[in-house]
């Protein structure tokens, strides 16, 4: 059974559902223009992985096997018309932003995949915990992707602060680049391509490095042990 920290690995890190699995890069791609737009759609994707792996763990043993993926697609969509709903209530200017990709995370793979491999076969407490892990991985390679394409193609951060935290949020704009005409090419689709092409390579490029220190210490031991 998988121990709650590598549970958390996997989630943030080994498993990530944007860098490793490469799931749900639809909304991914779409919609990370700015970091305050990957924040919302992160959030609300975390919440849904939270909610559903939650309630197929608690579901389980009533499910019968035949109909489990209809019951499970029933439940991640309940979620998301949950959320989707409290976000036009309550973050309406962000939600009009965001737009189809708020109901279309009832498609996002990464979902009815863990409440299928992993909620429906552990505990409550770990299905709370794989779920939390995947979707705080997939909210920081949104965050990271949005930050990266605004800075580049606007030459600002933390700019439409105020969709998501208040009209008081306006002045949390930061300017890294005055009178920046901008780049085109990061704020188009082929720039959140070559974004993420970035990001994934940035992760393998640090596993690589951990591997060969590992591998270090790993031989420095055995030779220890021989002497």
């Amino acid at each position: 059974m998988n121990s709650y920290p590598n549970i958390i690995r996997d989630g943030l890190w080994r498993n990530n559902v944007g860098l490793v699995q490469l799931l749900g890069l639809c909304p991914l791609l779409a919609v990370t223009g700015t970091f305050i737009n990957g924040l919302g759609l992160g959030l609300a994707t975390l919440l849904t992985l939270v909610a559903s792996n939650v309630t197929v763990s608690l579901i389980r043993s009533l499910v019968r096997p035949e109909v489990r993926i209809p019951v499970f697609v029933l439940v991640i969509a309940s979620i998301v018309t949950i959320i989707e709903l409290s976000m036009s209530a309550f973050f309406h200017e962000l939600y009009k932003v965001l737009g189809i990709f708020i109901p279309l995370i009832v498609t996002n793979c990464s979902i009815i995949g863990r409440a299928e491999a992993f909620a429906s076969k552990n505990t409550v407490g770990r299905a709370l915990t794989d779920g939390l892990s995947m979707g705080l991985g997939f909210t920081l390679v949104l965050v990271a992707l949005g930050s990266l394409r605004e800075i580049i193609g606007h030459g600002t951060l933390f700019s439409q602060a105020h969709l998501m935290f208040g009209e008081a949020a306006r002045s949390m704009t930061i300017v890294l680049v005055e009178d920046y005409s901008g780049f085109l090419l990061a704020i188009l689709p082929p720039g959140a391509f070559i974004g993420l092409g970035l990001l994934i390579a940035m992760k393998n490029l640090i596993d690589k490095r951990l591997q060969g220190k590992a591998a270090e210490k790993l031989a420095t031991a055995d030779v220890a042990q021989a002497a």
